[in-house]
């Protein structure tokens, strides 16, 4: 049995949330998110708390109960607060910026990278070494920051690349005569 899937959410204020039978939708004040229950779950909403429940505890449906849980807590969290990562950039002549509705990236190859930011993803860059991506979507949240960090992914060596904020880079050390 899950434990974490038992536990309830708390409905944080000025958060509306609608549920039919196998869809979940909840707006705030950062935006609107809606999730699809799969067959064998339901949500119940109190005054102020959600429970997801399965319909029947059989050993078929539990191992997803805490995943459903887990997706329906994002989705409130991200429309009431908001999500952040940060990304940095390590290597001489790494920089970034804003340039319209894409992100132009230098990271040491013959030409410059220009990534298009998605409608629901706001990217500044308040350093040109630094980049702060916010979404109230977590899946599209790490979507994008994975996709602008495989364009120079840290290496081993010198830890030049683009890593998350507080990343541990394991180093190698060099050859040796």
């Amino acid at each position: 049995m899950s434990r974490i899937a038992k536990n309830p959410i708390n409905i944080p204020e000025k958060t509306e949330i609608s549920i039919s039978e196998q869809k979940f939708s909840v707006k705030g004040s950062h935006g609107e998110l809606s999730i699809n229950i799969p067959n064998g779950y339901e949500i119940e909403k109190d005054s102020n708390t959600i429970i997801v429940k399965t319909k029947n505890e059989e050993l078929k449906e539990s191992p997803n109960w805490g995943t459903i849980r887990a997706l329906v807590a994002n989705a409130i969290t991200g429309v009431s607060q908001g999500f952040t990562k940060n990304l940095e950039l390590h290597g001489t002549g790494y920089k970034a910026m804003i340039a319209g509705n894409a992100l132009k990236l230098s990271l040491g190859y013959s030409h410059d990278i220009n990534y298009q930011i998605p409608k629901e993803v706001k990217i500044e860059c308040p350093k040109p070494n630094l980049i702060k991506i916010f979404s109230h979507d977590k899946e599209l949240l790490g979507k994008v920051a994975s996709e602008i960090r495989s364009y120079r992914k840290p290496e081993p060596f010198k830890g030049k690349g683009i890593k998350y904020e507080n990343e541990y880079i394991f180093r190698k050390e060099g050859k040796k005569k």
